[in-house]
């Protein structure tokens, strides 16, 4: 066990700028013979075939990890093999299905990083949301859920995934006074009583008209496997018990995500929903419900169509920020691996009351390189280490809905970041617009998007262009956040940039009680007025010699950035025929 008493930047590899070039200009034969000795390359492209092949591990059940009773032959039958949760993680831990997280199969080196301060245009500071101590291995922090509070813009509080008294709780937040320049860590976690063990999948929304924090997480007390609330009237300093959003059975509820009317003109103002899956229903389809009272009590869940799928996952929920309109964006995994994907839009006009299915995506190649080495069914990026379908995140304004997600590049290009626009409430979409510029064959993924009242519209995600070695916890550049820019309601982008200040190396996952192939599932974008809010995970910090897991945080100014460029990037007209508007329900 190695102890962390304070975190800084020398942990993670940081060098004085000039201490750095000169190191490098007198060992630049034993970095270059380092760097030939064997790091996988950025996409993991080059072991990819190798990796892909499935190979069950031996299975060894521990009782003690499991729900009382439970039959692990039932894994398949309940879907928990497609659940994301760190409840259905720890199942097929127990189960001997899967393989908890280790510390690096490799000998951990100390390697110079290129272009450690490249300037950055996008954003401020980056800030690490983990502070105090740690320690190892239950130092996996990630997925992330940003919001502020549209009355003091200095109220900040993103909520995360926390394996640091895992497997008992999985739940994190840190909290802002100061519009973000810092951030305290909750500690311990509020969110680890109250609803029973809680197993993540963070969501945080703030309620306007009673001036009201909402935390809300996957909890057992909630029906088995539901989702419970929390409650902050301070701005994120103290929490207390509220209601379960939704009772579902043990080995149900998976991947919620949550939205907040806080318009005053909106005809559902102060309205709060959430989306989530329920594996309990066959598919599943997506479920949706929401609350008018502040969260004292939530309406009984209601399952949108399937549209012809099997089964839809639910990526993210979505508002539009003038007429309260929801929007639900959902993906048809069509079985998931490496195989094709559909995105889907599902659309409310009536508060949550009803849903109707506006728009289905012709079918893409998912991006990947590889597929979870226990669970085929997940497609992967650098090999086996890092699950991602496709994921994205929408956002609606002024009846302009916008969706951010990632696909296969060309050839041995694992990723790219793509963007699509509706100009009609999310019935018919544009040509998709590749949002990343970059010429190489290295990795973007797992995208997020934020529009605020203004239309300035802000998409980050993943970027692997810059890297020059993806190993987890070792200490070798891989990827930076990079992020795009519109101000005007997605008509026209800004050039893509770097978002965050440093390239970091890909972390490590060392938490036997989380799945190893996991490095976050999504990162929930949001935006008042002044700013968006993006947070992410992070591998520039390392604890006993390995790089690790940190949630990190950053926030861009909402107007023009005056160092874009070169010229914006006009968004495509729809280029798929018009289809006949659903037949929606008149607003009450």
């Amino acid at each position: 066990m190695s102890a962390r008493a304070g975190r800084s930047l020398g942990e993670g590899g940081f060098f004085n700028l000039r201490v750095l070039i000169g190191l490098f200009m007198v060992g630049a034969g034993v970095f270059l013979a380092l760097l030939g000795s064997g790091a996988s390359s950025p996409s993991g492209s080059s072991s990819a075939e190798a990796q892909q092949k499935y190979q069950p591990p031996i299975k060894v059940i521990d009782p003690s990890l499991l729900p009382s009773g439970f039959d692990c032959s039932k894994i398949r039958e309940l879907g928990i093999d497609r659940q994301e949760n760190f409840h259905a993680g720890l199942i097929m831990i127990a189960c001997g299905e899967a393989e908890g997280g280790s510390g690096p199969n490799v000998s951990f080196l100390s390697r110079f990083w290129q272009r450690l301060f490249a300037p950055f245009v996008y954003g401020g500071t980056d800030v690490d949301l983990i502070t105090g101590a740690e320690t190892s291995p239950h130092v996996t922090q990630s997925e992330t859920f940003s919001w502020a509070n549209p009355d003091n813009p200095n109220q900040i509080v993103v909520t995360y995934n926390d394996s640091r008294t895992a497997s008992a709780n999985y739940s994190g937040a840190s909290y802002s006074s100061d519009g973000g320049l810092t951030f305290t860590r909750l500690n311990p976690s509020p969110f680890a009583t109250g609803h029973g063990t809680n197993f993540g999948d963070p969501v945080v929304l703030y309620n306007r008209p009673n001036a009201t924090w909402h935390a809300i997480f996957l909890a057992t007390g909630c029906g088995g496997q539901g989702i419970g609330d929390w409650t902050s009237t301070d701005g994120g300093a103290t929490w207390a018990v509220g209601a379960c959003v939704a009772n579902l059975p043990s080995g149900g509820g998976d991947r919620e995500s949550g939205w907040s009317d806080m318009n005053p003109s909106s005809p559902f103002y102060g309205r709060m929903y959430v989306s989530f899956n329920n594996f309990a229903n066959a598919g599943p389809p997506i479920s949706a419900t929401f609350s008018t009272d502040n969260g004292a009590t939530w309406s009984a869940p209601q399952n949108l169509p399937l549209g012809g799928a099997t089964s839809v996952r639910n990526v993210q929920i979505t508002g539009d920020l003038v007429t309260g309109d929801v929007y639900i964006a959902g993906m048809n995994e069509m079985g998931g691996g490496l195989g094709n994907r559909a995105n889907m839009m599902y659309r409310s006009t009536d508060g949550g009351v009803t849903w109707a299915l506006t728009y289905t995506q012709p079918a893409f190649a998912g991006p990947g390189s590889g597929l979870c080495s226990s669970n085929s069914y997940f497609a992967t990026m650098f090999g086996t280490y890092w699950r991602h379908m496709g994921w994205g995140e929408p956002a609606a304004y002024n009846q302009v809905v916008h969706y951010v997600y990632a696909q296969h590049g060309a050839g041995a290009d694992p990723g790219d970041v793509y963007y699509i626009r509706s100009t009609d409430s999310g019935v018919t979409f544009s040509a998709p617009l590749r949002l990343n510029t970059d010429a190489t064959t290295n990795a973007q993924w797992q995208p997020n998007l934020s529009v605020n009242a203004n239309g300035s519209l802000f998409a980050m995600w993943y970027d692997g262009r810059e890297g020059t070695g993806c190993t987890p916890g070792v200490s070798t550049p891989c990827y930076r956040m990079w992020g795009r820019k519109s101000t005007d309601n997605g008509v026209t982008w800004q050039a893509d940039m770097a978002y965050s200040d440093v390239i970091t190396p890909l972390p490590d996952q060392p938490d036997p009680n989380v799945v190893g192939c996991y490095a976050g599932d999504y990162d929930y974008g949001s935006a008042i007025t002044s700013k968006h809010l993006s947070s992410w995970v992070d591998g520039r910090v390392g604890i006993g010699g390995t790089q690790q897991q940190d949630a990190f945080t950053d926030r861009e100014i909402a107007g023009p950035s005056p160092t874009a460029s070169p010229a914006p990037t006009a968004t495509a007209r729809p280029a798929l025929s018009p289809r006949p508007r659903p037949s929606l329900p008149p607003r009450p």
